[in-house]
């Protein structure tokens, strides 16, 4: 057997399989996933799944007989073990799969607490598999304490559905402030308000000291000396790129697996897309963590197998639902030096400038400030901000210069 074979059956390795064959391919398309279901959507695991406002068969990418139909080999609950470049082949346990072409979708994993901090407690939880979302459920259902370490999207999020099933939540960020790392001080400022409109006790600036309890979690001890009584944890402090077989492969890595602007990687004939390749943007090179991404560059990629040549152009753009806000984030925001804000009252929204030009937006609940600045941002135009903060303009008018 020849082919291509995809390795992260995934949001990108899903819409990359299904692009081939699009595009006519009609060679072996081989798709290998490590969990047993067929690909399905993250996002909502720790939005409305984990409410339980979504059934499990509408998580799911598409049905599973569409991969039947396209003649895609879908291969679930198998772990690839090792890649052999030389010999163009994977090695699944003692089976040997060679390829023509191989593609890298492997997506990324949460990190996790060290063991000698408690991180492996039972009642510690990630969020990043369905699985991880259902052995979390029935502790929701429970009630009681839950303590959310790491105020990122994801963190927030969880504490959002925890807040609304009615469980008494704490929230505790190391850094100085929640979303520091990805947003302006304007919206950690307006999202640690919603929460704490909804109950939550938010710490910046505190730390985890450790996790306790006899098999089960019971306890935290924070870098402030505070103690507190706990039923479960949920840890949202970031994910790392799922590079291993990249890695033992000997293909370059750098902050995720080393793409060219076609999506090819450091050896021939294999590719990467989604969240674990890294891909050249503008004057350097980034990795985006999103659904739009981990779509538009396996479909290039899936072109450039079959010989386009074309390269990726990145147009970020990112969401979170928490509460009856609807976040939604247009750009990157990387080294911004003023925020002017927009505020209608019921919708808000942050422009980020760097030198006068536009960088991105953060709009809550304004999908009109959010579309005007993806397509300014798309287009390479600015914004003037004296339009964009005053909430009685027409924000048309921005498209129009």
């Amino acid at each position: 057997m020849s082919g291509i074979v995809i390795i992260g059956a995934g949001q990108a390795g899903s819409s990359l399989a299904l692009k081939l064959r699009a595009l006519g391919y009609d060679g072996d398309v081989t798709l290998i996933g490590d969990e047993p279901v067929p690909p399905y959507q993250r996002p909502p695991l720790s939005k409305k799944y984990l409410l339980g406002d979504m059934a499990l068969d509408r998580l799911y990418l598409r049905p599973r007989d569409l991969y039947t139909e396209q003649l895609i080999s879908l291969r679930l609950n198998t772990q690839v073990t090792t890649i052999n470049s030389a010999e163009n082949s994977i090695s699944i346990r003692d089976e040997t799969l060679s390829y023509d072409h191989l593609a890298l979708t492997t997506g990324s994993t949460p990190r996790l607490l060290p063991a000698a901090i408690g991180g492996r407690l039972d009642g510690v939880f990630a969020v990043r598999s369905l699985a991880d979302v259902d052995a979390m459920q029935p502790a929701f259902g429970r009630g009681g304490h839950v303590l959310i370490i790491g105020g990122g999207y994801i963190g927030l999020e969880a504490a959002a559905v925890a807040a609304a099933k009615g469980l008494k939540v704490t929230l505790v960020e190391m850094a100085d402030r929640i979303l520091q790392r990805v947003a302006c001080g304007e919206t950690s400022d307006y999202f640690r308000a919603l929460h704490q409109s909804h109950g939550v006790t938010i710490l910046e600036g505190v730390g985890l000291e450790r996790l306790t309890g006899e098999g089960h979690v019971t306890g935290a001890a924070l870098s402030n000396g505070q103690t507190l009584e706990i039923d479960f944890a949920i840890v949202g402090v970031g994910i790392l790129p799922g590079t291993g077989l990249a890695e033992a492969a000997g293909l370059t890595l750098n902050n995720g697996i080393e793409t060219n602007s076609q999506g090819q990687t450091s050896v021939p004939n294999i590719w990467a897309a989604g969240d674990c390749a890294s891909f050249p943007y503008q004057d350097g090179r980034i990795r985006l963590e999103s659904v739009p991404n981990a779509i538009d560059q396996a479909e290039v990629v899936a072109a450039n197998m079959m010989g386009a040549g074309q390269d990726y152009t990145a147009t970020p753009w990112f969401w979170s639902d928490q509460y009856s806000v609807k976040l939604q984030i247009a750009g990157l925001n990387t080294g911004f030096t003023d925020v002017v804000v927009r505020d209608s009252g019921t919708a808000r929204s942050h422009w980020y400038y760097k030198s006068g030009a536009l960088l991105a937006v953060d709009a809550m609940n304004d999908p009109r400030a959010y579309m005007v600045a993806k397509r300014l941002i798309e287009a390479g135009k600015s914004a003037d901000p004296a339009i964009a903060v005053d909430p009685q303009s027409d924000l048309k008018a921005l498209l129009q210069g």
